[in-house]
């Protein structure tokens, strides 16, 4: 056994270990990975173990996450807060060791991993926010012992990376903006969990990366140091395309009969195995024993220490020289308001109000957006194909480019996985606040990046247009029936469906205020009427729920909607009433956040003791039992929409006023 590889032997030691005690876990790519990692940890990242938010730290992502143990061994050895208790506690109960990389629940995570092919889009997301802040941030003559902004994105991925379709998308925009600071090392071992990939994972790597505007490094032997040494050095010296080292390693490096095999991949080693991979490796230690020289060499932390130390300097020299941009850059790194926010927030709302325009909710978000834009320095755009559908896009919005990195509008094309996982990465990275547009029912190509921005607690906003079957023409392929109900059922994400453009100017302040998850707002094509209230509900409608129109002797039935279904509702109210029916009409944009709302404001919106509830929204009908209850009704989709114009099939599909009348009678045992 070589010096060299001792140290990162240390790695394998401490997974195989960790997964037997477990008794689970994937032991196979992190061996193998290993002095991929000794290399990279050792010589090459910029981080400081005992900072791990340092703003200008080199950001790593392990895509490939169920080798988490080569993180976790990572993290423990170079002087993070990570103890071999807690490597012991690999998968268990609470740790801060769970199965996969976990943001936020283990120190020096920047992302949850595991999903195959994501971390890799979250990773470009990274590299991309990062370009945009240097060339925003950094003093204009790019000396490099000036820039505040100056770190890589390194990645580790795998063959279930590449082979997701996710993967395509980030590769080809990460390409397409010349990410020169992203440097993905490519565990090329040939097996996955099936068995030899060479069954269905054929195509040439290295030439689609080139094609996509990628620096491509062949054929790097994963355990040869000298080569790996080579090939980084390769990828520093680019600056302007990102880097794919394809590095030829074999899985589960160092257990005699099960390495290069399916069997390794995913399943403790066994004790005799262990002990024969021991001995194979030369390490005579027992289980979750690292030597004290090994550990000093692995120790980063007077490293980091000098680095961060030499951040700081330029830092203060920034800070005395361009005060205001300083603060600034500060105040999006904490993700804190800017001054004055509530004020300016007052104000906007106070506008929308008092042009009360119908049109459709889209259109109004639109017009927030320009607003906000001027608001908000960090708020960053950006749509599928569809800027102009979605109305994401402003006048005075700058493009980003790989040529020019300086905007606030993005382009990303017809790649909505691999928009909502980049804007992650982008939120992850910090500096910036993205929003993204689709269709709602494109919602579903994106739809696990969505539940792990929800997972992570990260701020993104997702702009859901074309909210329903007042699409129209373009019929049930483009009509979305479950997707609202998909959203309101993820924890941790807010969703608003406003009924004008006045909830419209609410629900995206909302969003922005909302730092600890991702908020979704849902958006229509059509035209919607604008909605008169008193000052009290303009206040009310932030907390979810609220009554906009209500009878004047205490009410016998409830009505609730949502987006355009409330015109539905009140046009309902009016007939009901000039039949005896003392009607309460609720607004209800925003179900999650009126949950949330204290007990006595929720009995005095929905009084429990009125049984009579109608619910009325054009999408799946199901959820609205929650609030109707078994013995109310709900005016619903019950299958899929149709293609006619909107009218027709609101028509089509018995989502009319008279419907709602229909249902509140018949609740309350009364005829028409």
């Amino acid at each position: 056994m070589s010096t060299s590889n001792k140290f990162a032997n240390a790695i394998r030691a401490l997974t195989m270990d960790a997964v037997q005690a477990a008794g689970s876990g994937h032991p196979g790519a992190p061996m193998g990975m290993a002095d991929l990692a000794w290399i990279v940890w050792r010589y090459y990242l910029k981080h400081d173990p005992a900072n791990p938010d340092w703003p200008d730290r080199d950001r790593f992502v392990l895509s490939n996450g169920h080798g988490s143990m080569l993180l976790y061994s990572l993290l423990h050895l170079t002087g993070y807060d990570l103890g071999i208790e807690d490597i012991k506690a690999f998968r268990q109960l609470h740790s801060k060791t769970p199965g996969h990389p976990e943001y936020r629940e283990t120190p020096g995570v920047e992302t949850t991993t595991g999903p195959l092919g994501q971390g890799f889009a979250n990773a470009v997301g990274m590299a991309l926010a990062e370009k945009m802040l240097a060339a925003e941030f950094n003093p204009k003559d790019h000396q490099a012992q000036k820039k505040i902004v100056d770190h890589r994105t390194w990645v580790f991925l795998g063959d279930g990376c590449l082979m997701e379709g996710v993967s395509h998308e980030a590769a080809s925009l990460a390409g397409t903006w010349k990410l020169g600071k992203l440097i993905c090392l490519y565990d090329d071992n040939g097996i996955s969990i099936d068995g030899e990939v060479k069954g269905w994972f054929t195509e040439d790597t290295a030439s689609r990366f080139r094609s996509y505007g990628w620096q491509v490094i062949e054929s790097v032997d994963g355990h040869d140091h000298d080569a790996i040494h080579k090939s980084i050095g390769e990828a520093l010296q680019e600056t302007d395309r990102p880097t794919l080292i394809c590095c030829k390693t074999v899985i589960g490096y160092g257990a005699p009969n099960k390495s290069g095999t399916a069997g390794v991949h995913g399943s403790p080693l066994g004790k005799e195995e262990i002990e024969s991979t021991r001995a194979a490796l030369g390490w005579p230690y027992g289980p979750f024993e690292i030597p004290e020289d090994i550990y000093q060499a692995w120790d980063c932390r007077k490293e980091g220490e000098t680095k961060r130390a030499d951040w700081l300097i330029r830092w203060k020299e920034f800070q005395g020289k361009n005060p205001s941009a300083a603060a600034e850059l500060e105040r999006r790194w904490m993700r804190n308001l800017v001054d004055g926010w509530d004020n300016k927030k007052e104000r906007l709302i106070e506008k929308v109000v008092s042009e009360e325009k119908s049109l459709a909710s889209r259109s109004a978000s639109g017009e927030v957006i320009a607003q906000l834009a001027g608001i908000l320095p960090e708020l960053v755009g950006g749509s599928a194909d569809l800027s102009g559908s979605n109305c994401t896009i402003w006048p005075d919005a700058r493009i980003v480019t790989g040529e020019n990195a300086a905007g606030n509008y993005i382009y990303y094309g017809v790649r909505e996985f691999g928009m909502t996982a980049i804007s992650n990465g982008m939120v992850l990275h910090g500096g910036y606040r993205p929003f993204t547009g689709t269709f709602l029912i494109f919602m579903e190509y994106g739809r696990n990046a969505v539940r792990m921005s929800a997972l992570m607690g990260i701020p993104n906003i997702y702009i859901y247009t074309h909210d329903s079957i007042g699409q129209g023409e373009d019929g049930p392929t483009h009509q979305p029936v479950e997707q609202i109900a998909n959203l309101r059922g993820t924890p941790n994400l807010s969703v608003w469906r406003p009924c004008d453009a006045v909830e419209t100017a609410v629900s995206w302040c909302m969003a922005i205020e909302n730092t600890s998850g991702p908020t979704a707002l849902i958006l229509s094509r059509q035209n919607l009427p604008h909605q008169i209230r008193d000052p009290g509900q303009v206040s009310n409608i932030s907390r979810g729920a609220y009554i906009l129109r209500d009878s004047e002797n205490e009410p016998e039935l409830l009505l609730i909607a949502t987006g355009s279904e409330v015109a539905l509702a009140l046009e309902a109210e009016i007939s009901l009433a000039k039949q005896g029916v003392a009607v309460r009409v609720i607004s209800m944009p925003s179900a999650d956040v009126f949950q949330k709302q204290d007990k006595d404001y929720r009995e005095k919106i929905i009084p429990d003791h009125i049984r009579a509830r109608v619910a009325v929204e054009a999408a799946g009908s199901d959820y609205w039992y929650k609030w109707v209850g078994l013995d109310g009704k709900v005016i619903g989709m019950k299958g899929f929409g149709l293609s006619a114009p909107g009218s027709a099939v609101y028509k089509a599909l018995e989502i009319t006023a008279d419907k709602v009348v229909e249902a509140g009678l018949e609740l309350l045992g009364k005829s028409l």
